[in-house]
């Protein structure tokens, strides 16, 4: 059985690692690329795009592939919508694994946004020296605020980017004594966020609760419509195991 797991994720990896010893399941893992040294897993992986619907629908038939798993980045719209359509044209089963979102506890101050521009929108009014986490491609709704922002990527964001912006790189998990200290050093008043889950990057979020420090938060896009999801690398891998 043939298994395309579009990765990126610890969930990804973490399937990955779960079902490489089984027999009869031949496994390859896709990553986009963008991330330097991405942290590999077990069995084969794949680098680069698929060139849309059709490349990836192709690559399926050409591969005789059985299965897909789109395990992408919650926030990943344009490779989970072409999964689906590809999936669909090709008669191939498809799940998505998402993590769970976070949900915010009692002495959080949360505000939501649906889109990076509404966010954008708001964050002016809630502070002036922002905490930006929302990753390295989504920088140009933030660029026309004057505002001094703390910038963390895993890679070089790129532009355009806000004219008062110090960046760091650096790449999870984080723990919460780091997050605290960089709370203070960088005299971070809100913190902007997406709503990624995961306990990797959640304790900025335990460190701003305990600061009194707002929280942006822009909401997760909704899944492709019919896709199946589940929310562990556990389900996924007795979702392949019995599909």
């Amino acid at each position: 059985m043939r298994v395309l797991i579009l990765g990126g994720t610890a969930e990804a990896r973490a399937l990955a690692d779960m079902v490489a010893g089984d027999a009869g399941l031949d496994v390859t893992t896709s990553f986009a690329g963008r991330t330097p040294e991405p942290r590999l897993p077990a069995g084969q992986v794949r680098t680069g795009g698929f060139g849309g619907v059709e490349g990836l629908a192709g690559w399926l038939r050409e591969q005789r592939t059985d299965a897909v798993v789109d395990a992408t980045h919650p926030f990943a719209e344009v490779i989970s919508r072409n999964a689906a359509q590809a999936a669909d044209a090709t008669g191939v089963p498809l799940v998505a694994l998402r993590r769970p979102g976070w949900s915010a506890g009692e002495g959080d101050r949360w505000h939501w946004a649906d889109t990076l521009a509404g966010a954008a929108a708001l964050l002016p009014a809630l502070g002036r020296r922002p905490f930006l986490t929302t990753g390295r491609q989504d920088l140009a709704a933030f660029a026309g605020l004057p505002l001094r922002f703390l910038v963390r990527a895993v890679a070089p964001p790129l532009p355009p980017l806000p004219a008062h912006c110090h960046v760091l790189l650096d790449r999870g998990p984080f723990t919460l004594d780091a997050e605290r200290a960089l709370l203070r050093e960088h005299r971070i008043n809100v913190l902007v966020t997406k709503d990624s889950g995961g306990p990797a990057t959640a304790p900025k979020l335990t460190a701003a609760r305990e600061a009194a420090l707002p929280v942006l938060v822009v909401r997760r896009p909704p899944p492709p419509a019919g896709v199946r999801t589940v929310t562990t690398p556990a389900a996924a891998a007795h979702w392949l195991r019995t599909c």
